[in-house]
């Protein structure tokens, strides 16, 4: 059987498949539309396998929060370049994850990919047909879920590189937007002292003993500089501690006193912290995505 034009184009609406490899899979498949479009399926999921191993460290942060505020889902979803990650595609696909994430309150990357997207296929399958045809790899990196029982959650996010969501009791929406701004320039660790994992105390402790004990000064002299130092330190990785980046005359603390507000949790989530990536320039990432593009 002949492979027409139309045939050709049908194929490419139903999949989103290269004309290409649409031709190829219709020759393959004699014309038939659907042997076709599993051929190109079965061939999308090698080739997603294929990219795996590809360093993924561009991408997005999407946030999603019930109408209700009292339950939020904020996930990273990566690709190879920054190029792919601006196009409506791709946002499109990490908003409709976050909402699944929502709605399905599940943060397990195995049980999540089983889930059924809009399109009727899974995410799975259709990460794995993105992947065919955008030619990058690409993955779900980080889930998070919050959910309050007192108070409201609300978000701020920078571009889609930097998403931040807080929890607070006694709040208001724009109380809640200036902590979450200031999460996401300052980067806290922690709400409180409190809150603060020991070994990274203990770390930054042994640090300044070390610096101290070179100073030669006496013990009684050099604990009191050590504790003086990890006060200093705790105000600069927690939430109250900092002050506030709208008004450095007050720290957050002072900030959500004068409306006896009181931050539960916040999560910030940045786009590929701590994956190692090469440096491109942009010129050489358009080339990069157009070489992927074609296989």
């Amino acid at each position: 059987m002949s492979v027409t034009a139309a045939m050709v184009k049908e194929l490419r609406e139903r999949t989103g498949a290269g004309m290409m490899d649409c031709k190829k899979a219709l020759n393959e498949t004699q014309g038939d539309i659907e042997a076709a479009i599993e051929f190109l399926r079965v061939k999308g999921m090698a080739g997603a396998d294929k990219k795996a191993g590809r360093v993924a460290a561009e991408g997005v942060i999407a946030i999603v929060i019930s109408d209700d505020k009292k339950r939020a889902a904020i996930v990273e979803v990566n690709c190879e370049t920054d190029f792919v990650a601006k196009g409506d595609e791709f946002k499109g696909f990490a908003d409709e994850i976050a909402q699944l994430v929502l709605d399905n309150g599940l943060t397990n990357p195995e049980e999540l990919e089983k889930q059924t997207m809009k399109s009727g296929k899974t995410l799975d399958e259709t990460r794995r047909a993105m992947v065919a045809k955008i030619g990058e790899n690409m993955q779900i990196r980080r889930v998070e879920i919050v959910e309050v029982d007192n108070g409201e959650i609300g978000s701020y996010q920078h571009g889609e590189k930097i998403g931040v969501v807080v929890a607070m009791s006694n709040g208001n929406h724009a109380l809640i937007r200036d902590v979450a701004m200031h999460v996401a320039a300052s980067k806290p660790q922690a709400i409180s002292s409190a809150d603060v994992d020991p070994a990274i105390l203990d770390k930054e402790r042994n640090v300044l003993t070390d610096q101290a004990k070179e100073s030669g000064k006496p013990i009684e002299i050099i604990e009191k500089m050590i504790e003086g130092r990890i006060r200093k330190f705790l105000e600069e990785i927690t939430l109250l501690g900092q002050p506030f980046v709208k008004d450095p005359d007050q720290t957050v603390e002072k900030l959500l006193k004068s409306h006896d507000a009181v931050v539960s949790r916040f999560i910030r989530l940045e786009v590929g912290e701590g994956i190692e990536k090469e440096v491109l320039n942009f010129a050489d990432e358009v080339a990069a995505a157009a070489k992927a593009a074609q296989g």
